[in-house]
């Protein structure tokens, strides 16, 4: 009997063409020998996906598959379920039927989801199926904005007759503080701004308090994007709430702080950092997330052309120096030194990294974060590195004369170093350090490569059409690059997808600096930005140059490259 039921499934999913009968026989056979269910033997072998499997077994048992596409959810049924339950387990709440509250479910097949909603509830569940595709639209439609209608909903602060105020300074006082901080609505509300920008792939969130709102912000791909502003008078309970999950002080308003939140996010946890620093208005909040689900990519799959990439990796190969990138905060820096990293893994060599903070464990590598409260500096830490005998070291960035002497010091008496610096391009890293009061023989002597980088956004594969840009665009890149008169040129038009942006993803444009023995004789007699840029070996390529090689790959647009050069030309 309980052979047959099996068969059923297997039946099931050959008659939906998601399984062919070749495959069900595999895994029938396995089965004799594995005595696992068929469920799970056809997921190991890769010929079902979750999904697929989910629906076959929904229809075996009876549970009724509903088509979200255009269904209507009354307010009263969205607010019985919270926002994070709903993205966590990706499900919907629908109506009440006889007593019992439908729901609809990509996986109905896990019992504590189910008990977990009939507690917050209070009522029975009855289960439905949905596709996954359907059911992430429908919460976006459902609760995506629903940041705006909480906002509009929760009752204002001060016009309730428990609100007490400080007297002296006319705002709330701490205690009534943490009390509104904890309040369902306001948990609820502080939570769904976090998993909304987790599920738009947002990289920050800001909360900024002007005279008359609070501005919140997603930066979302490099961009910020603004959200549904919140009231006044809500200011104080949602960055008091925010404090307390980064426990920090709710009491000190008027000084900078910092504070970390280990958030459950829908498929793992979310590292986030906190800042507030005061403003005229109030306190600014920052909170800077950290996606431990995401994989970190590897080197190929930063966007490096075949030329930069092998020089770049002939650096990670060689057994002594330093290689720098360069960029401003948020280009991708330690991304591109994490990939470097995991590339040239071996456990054989010992590997270090200090770092502020550690934003990615990296598997084999000891990995020590900076504590300046407690004089742990770059500075201290490398010098202290130093005496565990490592093969390669990475150090987060250079900020001051004493990290780069250690550092380059380190690259003379036999170890590989990595490490980020702020400048402008790659030739600028050579003038900073000197200006920093590196010695130019030294710096010479311990150089081998200086790799600059931005980040520019991509095309929206979804919505991904051609056009005709704008003839001073044009011109603007015919300036640096012979464009032929038959190019065609790519744009997204806007979909859901991108967020009606018509980008989505990031890609980097890089500018790799080899050092050569010219550039080494160049280097020790202190020369200009201009005179590194002349000496530079043939296979220079400036970041512009990559960008509109990019372009021309219909990865990304000419409006996007401009951006983003025309940023490089600002700092200059």
């Amino acid at each position: 009997m309980n052979y047959q039921r099996k068969k059923r499934l297997g039946r099931l999913l050959c008659e939906k063409l998601y399984l062919d009968e070749s495959g069900l026989n595999i895994a029938l056979e396995e089965q004799k020998v594995q005595h696992e269910r068929l469920g799970q033997i056809l997921l190991r072998l890769g010929y079902v996906t979750q999904p697929q499997l989910n629906e076959a077994l929904a229809l075996q048992v009876g549970i009724e598959k509903i088509d979200l596409a255009d269904i209507s959810i009354g307010p009263e049924i969205i607010t019985l379920v919270p926002a994070e339950l709903v993205s966590k387990h990706s499900i919907l709440p629908l109506r009440h039927e006889n007593g019992r509250l439908a729901v609809a479910m990509t996986d109905p097949f896990k019992p504590q989801v189910i008990e977990d909603l009939r507690l917050v509830t209070g009522s029975p569940v009855r289960r439905y199926y949905a596709e996954p595709v359907q059911m992430e639209d429908s919460i976006m439609k459902f609760y995506g904005s629903n940041v705006a209608r909480m906002l509009d909903n929760l009752v204002p602060i001060e016009q309730r007759p428990e609100a007490e105020m400080d007297m002296d300074n006319g705002d709330y006082s701490p205690a009534r503080l943490s009390e509104l901080a904890r309040e369902p609505s306001l948990v609820n509300l502080v939570n769904l701004i976090i998993l909304e920008a987790i599920e738009a792939r947002a990289s920050d969130i800001h909360i900024e308090p002007f005279e008359h709102q609070v501005k919140i912000k997603y930066r979302i791909d490099g961009i910020l994007m603004e959200k549904a502003p919140s009231s006044k008078h809500l200011q104080a309970a949602i960055i008091s709430r925010i404090k307390i999950m980064a426990d920090m002080n709710i009491a000190e308003r008027f000084v900078p702080q910092d504070g970390h939140i280990e958030f459950a996010g829908k498929n793992g946890r979310v590292d986030i950092r906190v800042s507030t620093v005061p403003t005229v208005f109030g306190e600014s909040v920052e909170l800077r997330l950290l996606d431990r689900t995401v994989s970190l990519i590897g080197l190929a799959e930063l966007g490096m052309n075949a030329k930069s990439l092998e020089g770049f990796d002939q650096c990670l190969h060689k057994n002594n120096g330093i290689v720098l990138v360069t960029g401003p905060t948020g280009c991708g820096k330690t991304t591109t030194l994490y990939a470097a990293l995991k590339k040239i893994y071996s456990p054989a060599v010992k590997m270090i990294t200090i770092e502020d903070p550690v934003e990615y464990q990296l598997e084999g590598i000891n990995q020590m974060p900076v504590n300046p409260k407690r004089g742990l500096t770059f500075a201290m830490g490398l010098r202290h590195i130093l005496r565990q005998d490592p093969d390669i070291i990475m150090v987060g960035e250079i900020r001051d004369r004493e990290t780069a002497n250690i550092a380059i010091r380190a690259a003379l008496t036999g170890h590989l170093v990595f490490s980020t610096l702020h400048t402008n391009d790659a030739p600028g890293a050579i003038t900073r350090l000197i200006d920093m009061g590196v010695e130019p023989f030294l710096l010479a002597s311990s150089l081998e490569a200086v790799l600059a980088q931005r980040l520019v956004r991509t095309i929206c594969s979804n919505c991904k059409e051609s056009y005709k840009p704008d003839e001073t665009l044009l011109k603007s890149l015919n300036g640096s690059v012979d464009i032929k008169p038959y190019t065609e040129f790519y744009h997204g038009v806007g979909c859901n997808e991108c967020m009606q942006s018509g980008m989505k993803g990031r890609t980097g444009i890089f500018e790799m600096l080899r050092i050569t023995t010219t550039l080494r004789d160049l280097i020790a007699a202190r020369p200009t930005t201009e005179q590194i840029i002349r000496a530079a070996p043939a296979d220079h390529i400036s970041m512009e140059h990559d960008g509109i090689a990019k372009v021309l790959e219909g990865i990304t647009t000419p409006e996007e490259v401009l951006r983003v050069a025309k940023s490089i030309g600002e700092e200059e």
